[in-house]
């Protein structure tokens, strides 16, 4: 009886209505929208990255080979004493590029957080050399650390004859003029990460430690900083892909020298691509500096996707 029924009902009911032509182009608008950038994407992103991996097991040279040799590109490059000193400069580089601008950007934010007056214009003050590109950044620089234009010169015109401030110049040290610009450029933008992850702790949580009778600092260090593990994760992810892809700031401060001293593996790419007419040595290093982006960026889209699931 009861099956009669609902199938009566079924017969009694209209056959459902056919989208209409307008309804079938908004429900296909947005592919339609998105297909030309995913196919310029595909082809020029991950099209060349497929091809940059193919030359890197070829032979070639000044022009695109395709005598495959198998892995001796990068035994080539393994043994290129260049390429150790540029990976040992990004490591060097990178890890004091992260700290100093992770320890540098905290600070700033824990002292805007405090509601100080004229938060606005140091805010913005802050964030501005992120605004400039690496090229302006590193021809700045250049002009402040040159011994002979900028600060050594200055300071020695004050009547301190004695001062040297030649870290451009000095292969030991060129480096480090790399690691001052790109920390002047990057704390203002994680000073901004911070900020927004302090605005957005429940202030019950720092009354509650006051009222237990903690310091402001210990506050900050035990109670406030772990709630920003998120935070900080994102930071150290944004910054180490920064130092990993440093090509411009290089080229217009130390050019890679003095010699090659402060070269980075995007440099060491760029000569031996392109100047020195090895596109097979060039596209092995591509290779390593993307495998060092994907090992930063695998473990990130893991932890989101799962705090996404578990949340």
């Amino acid at each position: 009886m009861t099956l009669s029924l609902s199938t009566s009902r079924e017969a009694g009911r209209p056959p459902p209505a056919r989208p209409t032509p307008a309804a079938r182009l908004q429900a296909w608008l947005p592919r339609l929208v998105l297909a030309p950038s995913a196919a310029v994407s595909l082809c020029f992103v991950y099209g060349f990255m497929l091809w940059t991996l193919v030359l890197s097991l070829s032979n070639s040279r000044m022009l695109p080979s395709y005598d495959f040799v198998g892995f001796a590109q990068y035994a080539r490059l393994m043994a290129n004493d260049r390429w150790w000193v540029a990976s040992t400069n990004l490591v060097l580089f990178g890890g004091l590029f992260i700290a100093i601008c992770l320890v540098l950007g905290a600070l700033l934010a824990i002292l805007l957080d405090q509601r100080i007056r004229q938060e606005g214009a140091l805010r913005t003050l802050y964030l501005y050399p992120m605004a400039l590109s690496f090229i302006v950044t590193g021809v700045a620089w250049k002009w402040l650390l040159n011994p002979g234009l900028g600060l050594e010169a200055m300071v020695r015109g004050w009547g301190f004859e004695t001062f040297r401030f030649d870290w451009l110049v000095n292969p030991d040290m060129a480096v480090y003029t790399l690691v001052i610009a790109a920390v002047w450029q990057a704390s203002g933008f994680v000073m901004a990460l911070f900020l927004a992850g302090l605005r957005g702790i429940d202030d019950s949580i720092i009354k509650a430690a006051q009222l237990d009778g903690a310091s402001l600092p210990r506050i900050y260090w035990r109670v406030v900083l772990p709630c920003l593990r998120p935070v900080v994760f994102s930071a150290v992810m944004i910054l180490a892909h920064i130092a990993i892809k440093s090509f411009d700031l290089v080229v217009a401060l130390t050019g890679g020298g003095p010699g090659y001293a402060s070269d980075l593996p995007a440099t060491f790419m760029y000569a031996h691509a392109f100047n020195r007419a090895q596109i097979g040595l060039g596209s092995a290093s591509a290779m390593l500096m993307l495998g060092g982006v994907l090992a930063i960026l695998v473990p990130y889209l893991y932890s989101e996707l799962r705090s996404r699931k578990h949340g």
